[in-house]
């Protein structure tokens, strides 16, 4: 980054960061993660960490924070699992749901008036889940197939872990899509939606916030979408080289979140 380019980066109101390759990589804090975070809390900035896995709910993403040390409150979480319960609910308020997911997807249908139903649901959600099996997909095939309109919570195919990488939730959705030709909405980046719902959860304007994230296909592709500025970290996924491979572009190129603190 060039260092012209910080009082501009350090005047926006609102910060959307993506999480993983950006603040951590599994348990592990990356670099100039305390000192941004420490920046935006005296600088009263407004923040959400976002991320398009819907596995967790946002209290144990925050008791995962904890134990890297960084404390922050329970509503800077912004998951696909929230973005998607918003969509159903404005959609067809107090309705119900076939899910193929786990607790943070549960969670958030349930809080917005969701009921579980294998009988005869409104939509089938999908989201990551490591209890995915044949008898699962067999149901959703025929739910939709009934007339279940089918949901994918963010249209990742593939995740990071701790072992290599793991199968996401359009990966887990083929299967359905292909046996009932019915194809998913996703709700979660790079669609425009789950952006907006995060500038009102900020309460700030477009022009006002920063979406920070290390994939160029999710990340920055949303907040060139959105028509929020973007800032490409290559502490993920990304390396400068395969900017190149992209016909769009970040408008700020970081080594880390660190930078903007500086």
């Amino acid at each position: 980054m060039r260092k012209e380019h910080l009082p501009y980066l350090q005047s926006k109101k609102g910060y959307i960061s993506d999480m993983d390759g950006v603040l951590y990589h599994g348990d592990i804090l990356l670099p100039g993660v305390k000192e941004f975070v420490h920046w935006l809390k005296k600088e009263k900035k407004s923040f959400l960490f976002l991320t398009n896995s819907s596995e967790r709910t946002p209290r144990e993403l925050q008791e995962k924070m904890a134990r890297m040390g960084i404390e922050v409150d329970r509503s800077v979480f912004y998951t696909s699992a929230l973005a998607t319960a918003m969509f159903l609910a404005s959609q067809r308020p107090r309705g119900s749901a076939y899910i193929i997911g786990e607790a943070g997807l549960i969670n958030a249908l349930y809080n917005v008036g969701y009921t579980i139903n294998s009988v005869d649901p409104d939509y089938v959600v999908v989201g990551e889940t490591r209890t995915y099996s044949y008898e699962k997909i067999e149901k959703a095939v025929n739910l939709v197939l009934n007339g279940a309109r089918l949901i994918g919570t963010n249209p990742d195919t593939t995740g990071p872990s701790e072992s290599g990488i793991v199968p996401a939730t359009k990966a887990l959705i083929a299967p359905i899509e292909v046996a009932t030709e019915k194809k998913a909405y996703y709700v979660g980046k790079p669609n425009p939606l789950m952006m907006r719902s995060a500038l009102k959860k900020l309460g700030v304007r477009r022009e006002d916030a920063l979406i920070i994230g290390d994939r160029m296909d999710t990340d920055i592709v949303a907040g060139i979408e959105s028509e929020i500025d973007t800032a490409l970290v290559l502490s993920g996924i990304t390396n400068r080289k395969m900017i190149d491979d992209f016909p769009y572009k970040p408008k700020f190129v970081l080594q880390g979140v660190g930078e903007i603190a500086t």
